[in-house]
């Protein structure tokens, strides 16, 4: 006997079954308390009250069912703009890459089926049945590219709250983040004219910042391996200025020469 096919609406069809789910009652009533407790922590928000949001955010969060990945995403995005608001640069980090996982679990993945061919036909998709039978399959097709269009603009949202926060934060990896999430931003076609302007301006800032922290952070590593060495080559009467390392113009790679000295 064959298995019923899973949910299409699930993120991931092999584990999404097994999360226990509320009875649609429950559920309800948990959504509205979370969105409650919500839209008393935006007001927290406007008036400036970042930490006091930010508490209110948690309380929503906790009213939420958790394998509501979309209301969770934007309650986490909306901790880590608070967290932009008081500089607090690496929790703002945290709180927006929950978001985007979140989010990333509801994306469909790529997959060959009438959807994927009608991409290539320009779009057009074949309603099959007729009647009412028609006009319900096309509501869940508007549905779902309104779903669609939500979660891609709260992605936004979020990679521009997390690129914003590791460009601050600073450092090698961080700013090589921040310029990995802006250049994602610029792919979005939908990305607000402002946005637009703000990710152009950062992928034009960001290249020299990257270099001169790379520069200065292996400067930094080769100064303790060079402690390092000298602890380790003293006993043999030897130091790491019996070592030259020769950079490569053109590779950027390191050669070493050993010089017996004095």
């Amino acid at each position: 006997m064959a298995l019923p096919d899973p949910s299409p609406d699930l993120p991931d069809e092999s584990e999404a079954s097994l999360v226990p789910r509320f009875s649609q009652e429950e559920e309800a009533a948990l959504l509205q308390e979370s969105n409650a407790q919500k839209s008393t922590a935006n007001k927290f928000f406007t008036s400036s009250q970042y930490s006091q949001a930010i508490g209110e955010y948690d309380k929503a969060l906790s009213s939420c069912p958790n394998y509501l990945e979309y209301e969770i995403a934007v309650l986490k995005s909306n901790i880590a703009a608070c967290h932009l608001k008081l500089e607090d640069w690496k929790a703002a980090v945290e709180s927006a890459t929950t978001a985007l996982d979140a989010l990333d679990r509801l994306l469909p993945k790529k997959k060959e089926n009438k959807e994927d061919d009608a991409e290539k036909d320009g779009g057009v998709v074949e309603i099959e049945g007729e009647g009412a039978e028609a006009e319900e399959e096309l509501k869940k097709l508007e549905m779902s590219d309104q779903r669609r269009d939500d979660i891609l603009r709260i992605r936004s949202k979020a990679l521009m709250r997390r690129a914003k926060a590791n460009s601050e934060q600073g450092g090698w990896g961080n700013l090589q983040g921040a310029e990995d999430d802006y250049k994602a931003l610029a792919q979005l076609p939908t990305l607000p004219p402002q946005d637009q302007k703000i990710v152009q301006a950062a992928l034009r800032s960001l290249p020299p910042r990257i270099n001169t922290a790379k520069e200065r952070e292996m400067g930094d590593m080769m100064g303790k391996l060079k402690e390092l060495g000298n602890g380790i080559l003293k006993p043999f009467g030897l130091s790491t200025d019996n070592f030259k390392m020769d950079k490569d113009p053109n590779t950027g790679s390191y050669s070493m020469n050993f010089n017996q000295g004095r």
